[in-house]
């Protein structure tokens, strides 16, 4: 099976792997204070350092991943206006009710005029919520400016980075942003843990109750295996060079000229390409191409098997009938340049059959 769909989860890489067995190995409660409990508490404390120092963070709670981050970054808003945008995952813009929307332009950025403007319509400042990259299109979001510009009228401001580790290079210090989401399986660690990152003295409101885990914010023991196999995918997940990444998708565009790229005039990460084939549905292109073990998406894969048209494409401008033709192809570690050339052979076999039949 050729996997291009790391945006939607990224496999597993071999040293969290190691981590997480080895980890497993261990016996007791990270709250116990015996020695078996103080071992799996170190492990825990290490890998949350390890974790705040890559990103120059400041306070980090462990949750079970990127959603939970999100609703309780969204939690702490309560009260307060919440200003989310068009183009967020899901489980940003269903966090929470009665939320306001910024527009996207059509390149897939948030609009930064539309954006003043409604800061300034609110009677008290709120919170913000932008993503650093979009998980549909790669699109670069221009967060740092945003903070910058959310700061200067009293909000506070949310980014969920969670497709941005280890392909875009940004700290939570030089962002500026109060809350930062990051999932553990967008970078090669294991399902199931993710984190919200935090400045020290911001408040937040729990979603979940109990013992005074997670300095009272997120009760619940924790897995230290789960949160050790994180932090090695994180440290692995830094190192890598994007060239290659850049060079195969670039590869992609050129050879698909009829292709309609998706935020192609807007900065965007390396491993992602938002494809357009003119008038093929995606749900058949989908098909199609796992008929012959190409695994690919159509925007955010909790959404993909409702194959509605993309929320994202759609906050861009694009129709209706557009957006329903559009696919996702993201890369990621394990790639390899064979996988792209099948996958441009097979995209060039379908959009031929296509053109065929209708000239039949």
């Amino acid at each position: 099976m050729i996997y291009l769909d790391y945006n939607a989860s990224t496999p597993l890489r071999p040293q969290a792997k190691e981590a997480l067995v080895e980890t497993l190995s261990l016996t007791g409660n990270p709250s116990s204070p015996h020695h078996m409990g103080r071992k799996l508490r170190s492990l825990i404390d290490g890998a949350r350092k390890e974790i705040l120092d890559k990103i120059e963070g400041e306070r980090l709670i462990f949750t079970s991943g990127g959603t939970e981050a999100n609703a309780l970054a969204l939690s702490s808003g309560e009260g307060v206006p919440i200003l989310v945008s068009s183009i967020e995952h899901d489980s940003v813009l269903k966090a929470v009710k009665n939320t306001h929307l910024i527009p996207a332009t059509e390149e897939g950025k948030v609009n930064l005029e539309r954006l003043e403007m409604l800061l300034s319509s609110f009677e008290k400042p709120g919170l913000l919520s932008l993503m650093l990259v979009n998980n549909e299109t790669g699109v670069i979001q221009p967060v740092k400016e945003v903070a910058q510009l959310a700061r200067s009228k009293g909000w506070k401001i949310h980014t969920d980075a969670s497709q941005a580790l280890g392909h875009v290079p940004f700290s939570f210090k030089d962002l500026g942003v109060d809350l930062l989401t990051l999932s553990s399986h967008k970078c090669g660690g294991p399902i199931g843990i993710g984190a919200l990152v935090t400045k020290k003295d911001l408040p937040l409101t729990p979603l979940i109750r109990g013992g005074g885990q997670e300095y009272g914010m997120r009760a619940g023991t924790l897995s230290a295996p789960l949160v050790v196999a994180f932090a090695t995918a994180v440290k692995e997940a830094l190192k890598e060079s994007s060239a290659p990444l850049q060079r195969w998708r670039q590869k992609i565009e050129n050879a698909l000229p009829e292709a309609v790229i998706y935020g192609k005039k807007a900065p965007r990460v390396t491993h992602v390409t938002c494809l357009g084939m003119p008038d093929v549905p995606a749900e058949l292109q989908l098909m199609a191409f796992d008929l012959k073990g190409i695994a690919i998406s159509a925007g955010a894969a909790c959404s993909s098997g409702t194959m509605k048209p993309s929320h994202v494409l759609t906050a861009m401008g694009i129709s209706e009938k557009e957006a329903r033709c559009a696919i996702r192809v993201s890369m990621g570690w394990k790639t390899q340049e064979e996988d792209i050339d099948q996958f441009i052979q097979e995209w060039q076999n379908i959009y031929y059959q296509h053109q065929v039949k209708e000239a039949s």
